[in-house]
Formats: structure tokens, sequence, C-alpha cells
């Protein structure tokens, strides 16, 4: 189990987005995003992955307690990417297929690598952490 770790693919990145500090909005005060349970760990295979379809994410663990988390949303034409076959996760729409470690496109018509997410793996729960 891996508790408590912090797992990005590639590395954490974070991104600003929206107006800070009293400039221009449209006056709606907003809810900071939440953590999402996507499920228990146990749930992605070793060498394999799950794709979730209601949060638009596939989560692969390449080799045992190494999670990976990427879009589901294919950079083709935004179907959501139907599988994970091992070492590639496969869109059933015009088949693209990216690498299940990377997110790196490896043929089809996808013109870029799937965006990597945040998720972090506590008490064998899977979460996924807010953009």
């Amino acid at each position: 189990m891996v508790a408590g770790a912090l797992v990005a693919a590639g590395g954490a990145t974070l991104v600003a987005c929206g107006g800070g500090g009293g400039g221009g909005g449209d006056g709606k005060d907003k809810a900071p995003a939440a953590d999402k349970t996507l499920g228990a760990a146990s749930e992605v295979p070793v060498g394999g992955g799950k794709v979730y379809d209601n949060a638009k994410v596939v989560v692969t663990q390449p080799t045992a307690g190494d999670f990976k988390a990427f879009t589901a949303v294919c950079t083709h034409q935004q179907c959501l990417v139907g599988s994970v076959k091992g070492t590639e996760i496969d869109c059933p729409c015009h088949g693209s297929r990216f690498d299940a470690s990377t997110g790196k496109v490896l043929g089809g018509p996808a013109p870029s690598p799937l965006a990597p997410k945040t998720i972090q793996v506590t008490d064998g729960q899977i979460i996924l952490k807010p953009a």
C-alpha cells in the first residue's frame, strides 16, 4: 500500500487560472474544487489500468505501487479512451494509442499526449486532486 504518497505523471505541475485578488471577475464566488475518490487502488491492475468515465480520468499502474493518472479525453476528437491494454491506453474512436506510463502518443491521429492528472493513494483509495 502506498499511503499518503502524492503521485503525478511527469511531476507536479501547478497552474494558476482565473482572476486573483479582486479584479474584474463575474461577481460569483466559486467554491474551491474538492478531492474526488475514484475507487480502490486494488482495482487498477499492475501492468494495466482503469478508465474512470465519470471523472474522465485513466489511472495506470506500470509497476507495483507506481500509479499514474491522465485525462481520459483523447486529444484527437475528445472521445473518452476506452481501455488500458498492457502498456497502452487505447481510444476506440479513431485508433489513437498512448503510453500508459507517460501519456505519450504511440500511434493514431491524436496530435498530443494525454495531460497528466494528480492523484494520491491514501488508505487504499485513489484520490483525484483538483487541478
